[in-house]
């Protein structure tokens, strides 16, 4: 969410401002002149469009490794929560089918788990690309946007009337 050009800014806010322009002399994108000149106007700073010219001219610098972390966590308990979600409604042609089994004596052996396998497949090969060595985020997304979008589709499709 933007901040209005007159937000007052804490103390926090000049120091990533700060920060980010000892990053940018780091860099050499500034001379030590300039590095004075915008440091000093960082912390006397009063608003956040005063912070916000300071680095107008500059580029916008890479997240740092932990900045990236932490927006790895996110993106991974938002899809994991979809991922569980998806499963949930995929275990309900497993819960019909165990009723089926107990309500028939539940003799035999207990056939539902091959249907369990349905949900549990996609579920596992998911978990692995989320939480493995080597997180495939974007595959997982892709592919829980294209579960998402065969779901609504065959919903669409099955609540419209039949021509008789």
């Amino acid at each position: 969410m933007a901040q209005p050009p007159d937000f007052r800014v804490s103390d926090d806010d000049r120091e990533r401002a700060a920060a980010e322009i000892r990053e940018h002399y780091a860099r050499g994108r500034l001379d030590a002149d300039e590095l004075s000149d915008r440091l000093g106007r960082a912390y006397g700073a009063r608003t956040a469009d005063e912070l916000r010219s300071l680095r107008a001219d500059l580029p916008k610098l890479p997240p740092s490794p932990t900045a990236r972390r932490a927006e790895l966590a996110v993106r991974r308990a938002e899809l994991s929560r979809e991922l569980v979600q998806q499963t949930g409604g995929a275990l309900v042609p497993f819960l019909v089918c165990t009723g089926l089994w107990l309500a028939s004596g539940a003799s035999g052996g207990f056939w539902p788990a091959w249907v369990a396998l349905i949900a549990l497949i996609p579920l596992v090969r998911n978990g692995w690309r989320l939480y493995g060595p080597s997180p495939e985020l974007e595959r997982v997304e892709r592919e829980l946007r294209r579960n998402s979008r065969h779901r609504r589709r065959r919903g669409v499709a099955s609540s419209r009337p039949k021509d008789q």
